[in-house]
């Protein structure tokens, strides 16, 4: 059975793409930029640059994989341009506009935010995208041994900022 490749096409397309994946392109530049003014940009730059593309696509999982590219390739340009701070202590990073409706949601999410850009990223593919360590693998271009163990010192690092809040102190 031969399929036809998916291609970038008109507006109505290109809507229910965006209704589709707009939560994945935003968290993911959110994950990477740590700024809501840069995932919005990000967001906008991804979006028109689906709209532009004469890509063909050849399923659905290919699409989301080339946004996924897209967006991080965009998100590395952004945070370039931008001089940043590399580590926010916890207590500066909860002083930012809180993005979830739960203080408790908002503790962990300033904790993400704290980790490296290596940890940080497969954590929010994994959890927040529900991407499989092979996916996340692809997106990032690292082998997925590599993914689980950035995860593993992720996880080992959010234990330790979130220690009393969320574990036990033993």
């Amino acid at each position: 059975m031969e399929t036809t490749p998916l291609r970038t096409g008109g507006q109505e397309e290109t809507e229910a793409v965006i209704a589709r994946y707009q939560s994945m392109v935003y968290g993911l530049a959110f994950a990477k930029t740590g700024s809501g003014a840069d995932a919005d940009d990000v967001f906008q730059e991804v979006f028109l640059a689906y709209w532009n593309a004469q890509t063909k696509f050849r399923d659905e999982e290919h699409r989301k994989a080339w946004l996924l590219r897209t967006t991080m390739n965009l998100s590395r340009r952004v945070t370039a341009a931008t001089p940043r701070r590399k580590n926010v202590p916890l207590e500066d990073a909860e002083a930012v506009a809180a993005p979830f409706r739960e203080e408790e949601e908002n503790r962990v999410w300033a904790a993400l935010q704290s980790l490296p850009e290596e940890q940080r990223l497969p954590i929010y593919l994994f959890y927040f995208e529900d991407l499989s360590t092979e996916a996340i693998a692809k997106a990032l271009r690292v082998r997925p041994g590599t993914v689980r163990m950035r995860m593993t010192r992720g996880r080992e690092r959010l234990r330790t900022l979130l220690k009393g809040d969320y574990f036990d102190e033993s």
